[in-house]
């Protein structure tokens, strides 16, 4: 059974920064691509940035410069590392498994933490 684990959520001022950690089991993690989504209320669901399982990395036009992802296989986590947190950054993110961007979906998800970013 896949599981996908996110922490590191919660409420940051503008400017600030967060990291977001994902614990994969279940799954041969060295092997998926790793990814992940944010939702914001009312917007639909994006994918932030990824990285495959050669380490290549996307970023989204709006978090170049402001996000990076990595992965650590020997601990099978992925990490969002979130700095000059912007209010346009609140929603709730979603890391996955396998991510694909044009249709916004992927093969595995974890269950989603808040991130809020306050003015």
């Amino acid at each position: 059974q896949v599981q996908l684990v996110e922490s590191g959520g919660g409420l940051v001022q503008a400017g600030g920064s967060l990291r977001l950690s994902c614990a994969a089991s279940g799954l041969t993690f060295s092997g998926y691509g790793m990814g992940w989504f944010r939702q914001a209320p009312g917007k639909e669901r994006e994918l932030v940035a990824a990285i495959s399982s050669g380490g290549i990395t996307y970023y989204a036009d709006s978090v170049k410069g402001r996000f990076t992802i990595s992965r650590d296989n020997a601990k099978n986590t992925v990490y969002l590392e979130m700095n000059s947190l912007k209010p346009e950054d609140t929603a709730v993110y979603y890391c996955a498994a396998e991510p694909r961007r044009r249709s916004a979906s992927a093969t595995y998800w974890g269950q989603g933490t808040q991130v809020t970013v306050s003015s």
